[in-house]
């Protein structure tokens, strides 16, 4: 097994290499109004493509064996930048648990064992509820960019360019506290 195929297991959320069986929910997911007004155009064809048939990029996000939602790990491929993009969505009924801030505590520091030294994220510049949720895990503002996104009906929106650094947390951003 690969290290992007071995479970990563926290308090609450196991992040694990995806499965077949994942289709249905993620299809369920990404046809949620909350999520899809972000990640638009998602068909069974694209998720299977995207999610399902990329076990090296993708990690499924399950809580109490259930698929909540996935992180998209895009580490780069030369050494002398040692930067790893991330994207997340989570279903809305996992919510309000921090289950997306310890999703990506774990999937940081796997990245920062591997010795990527930096992670990034660029959410929509409207989507501020997950931007104050990056932040709480040390993510700074670097910047925005512009015209960065097709929204429908064509229009450009920008999106906030966020990043956290291993000498900000050398083993990682601390995970959420659970009671």
């Amino acid at each position: 097994m690969t290290e992007t195929q071995l479970p990563i297991v926290g308090p609450l959320v196991t992040l694990r290499a995806p499965r077949q069986d994942d289709l249905a929910p993620l299809t369920a997911i990404l046809a949620e109004p909350e999520v899809a007004l972000w990640w638009v155009g998602y068909t069974p064809e694209r998720i299977q493509s995207e999610f399902i048939d990329e076990p090296g990029t993708t990690r499924v996000i399950e809580v109490e064996g259930e698929c909540a939602g996935v992180l998209v790990v895009l580490r780069g491929a030369d050494p002398e930048y040692p930067t790893t993009v991330m994207h997340i969505f989570i279903g809305t009924r996992f919510r309000g648990r921090r289950i997306g801030e310890e999703a990506l505590a774990l999937g940081i520091r796997a990245e920062f064992a591997a010795g990527i030294s930096r992670i990034t994220l660029d959410p929509n510049i409207n989507n501020e509820g997950v931007i104050r949720s990056y932040e709480r895990l040390g993510f700074k503002r670097v910047g925005v960019f512009r015209d960065y996104q097709v929204r429908p009906g064509g229009h450009l929106e920008d999106a906030m360019f966020l990043d956290l650094t291993r000498s900000d947390f050398p083993d990682g951003p601390p995970l959420p506290p659970r009671d």
